[in-house]
């Protein structure tokens, strides 16, 4: 049975309302189908339909976990210039009025983890420096606060050695964001990011991350809490999004202003050797800007009012997902990004590869389908995306690989 969230033991939940499985197809795990042409139901919560309004009535005996007080957040700074616009795309008729506060999809779990790991402490360990010229570079999918797996992952590819420091001289390494939310240790892993980041630069490489939409989240709930912020489908507020999709008490005990500044200061978007690095499959990253260097700019300076709306919007807009999936328009949107961007090829997080396949929702029973049938990146849309979200919240894999892939 799925733990509230921040609730008791952290356990491997479902995920948010952006997974958006089509109401057209079967899907497994369901507690209730309703009605024909209804979205179906799923564990605690129920399935909403883009508008906001439930599809059928909540199950019983469900309650929202208690609110934490809201944090007032710092005086605004003199406003910045327009954001760019951009064309209208297939993905916007998906999402109008769309609103990332509820969770529909089914839980596909293996059971309890151990409670948070010990924080690793940021600091700086000198090492000797590594040869000229940049190293091989490596990218991880999303984490969300499973810290063992990450270890794991990072010691198999040679990146950390057994006392979890960089031992991979001038490699350079790339996060592709989600560091919290569901996992039993996310404040840990963010905790070993940063302290990795210096460990790396001291050896000639370089560890780097990008900015997730539970980022923005956990950024929204440590800030704003209960303060009411305009959504598509009424009111909401980042405290009731954080818990629902799997915030974890833990973390936000554990938050202290020197990981809400570095999170804050996280680039939405980076081109490395050919490959946009993003973290979410979606072509909103248009919204803010004709150049990588602007979308970076304009997002840190949305962030840094401080205004409940604003940063809800941006946490709205990263939610979003599948932009590449559909075989007739997701080439042409990963093509939009890179004609304005640059590079050959998109690297994503934040939909999970089972989702990108059409592995999750059927009622064949073949488990071999399932997510922990994930074994490697999601090279898709003509070859053209790379997704790197092996689904570790659903049993999956946690991904760390190599760039470019033998394809």
């Amino acid at each position: 049975m799925t733990q509230g969230a921040g609730q008791g033991p952290a356990m491997r939940t479902d995920t948010l309302r952006d997974f958006r499985v089509p109401v057209t197809e079967p899907a497994a795990y369901a507690v209730s189908a309703g009605h024909p042409g209804e979205a179906p139901v799923y564990g605690e919560y129920p399935a909403y339909y883009d508008d906001g309004t439930p599809a059928v009535p909540p199950q019983p005996g469900y309650a929202p976990a208690p609110a934490a007080p809201p944090v007032t957040p710092p005086a605004a700074p003199p406003a910045p210039q327009p954001v760019h616009a951009t064309t209208h795309t297939p993905e916007d008729d998906d999402f109008e009025g769309y609103t990332p506060t509820h969770r529909d999809l089914p839980i596909i779990g293996r059971g309890a983890l151990g409670g948070p790991g010990d924080t690793v402490q940021v600091q700086y360990v000198p090492q000797e420096a590594a040869a000229d010229g940049p190293g091989p570079l490596y990218v991880v999918g999303d984490v969300h606060g499973y810290l063992d797996e990450l270890v794991t992952e990072l010691h198999a590819q040679g990146l950390i050695d057994t006392e979890r420091r960089w031992s991979a001289g001038n490699a350079r390494l790339w996060f592709l964001g989600d560091f919290t939310d569901r996992g039993p240790d996310g404040i840990g892993v963010i905790d070993l990011v940063m302290r990795l980041s210096a460990e790396a630069a001291a050896a000639g490489g370089y560890c780097k991350a990008l900015m997730g939409n539970h980022e923005l989240l956990l950024i929204g709930a440590k800030r704003f809490g209960d303060t009411p912020v305009v959504s598509g489908a009424g009111t909401a507020t980042f405290q009731a999004a954080w818990l629902l999709n799997g915030g974890q008490r833990s973390d936000m005990e554990r938050l202290q202003d020197v990981h809400l500044q570095w999170m804050s200061r996280l680039d939405a978007a980076v081109l490395e050797e050919g490959h946009l690095l993003l973290h979410s499959d979606t072509t909103a990253y248009l919204d803010y800007g004709d150049s990588i260097e602007d979308v970076n700019d304009t997002i840190h300076e949305l962030l840094n009012r401080g205004d409940a709306d604003i940063t809800w919007d941006l946490f709205r807009k990263f939610t979003k997902r599948f932009a590449f999936r559909d075989e007739g328009t997701g080439p042409q949107a990963v093509r939009e990004l890179l004609g304005t961007y640059g590079g050959s090829r998109v690297v994503h997080g934040h939909s999970p590869i089972p989702y990108l396949l059409g592995e999750v929702g059927t009622e064949d029973g073949d488990e071999t389908r399932g997510p922990e049938a994930v074994d490697g990146p999601h090279v898709y849309a003509e070859g053209l995306a790379i997704a790197m979200d092996g689904g570790v919240t659903m049993a999956g894999k946690l991904l760390v690989v190599q760039l470019p892939l033998n394809d």
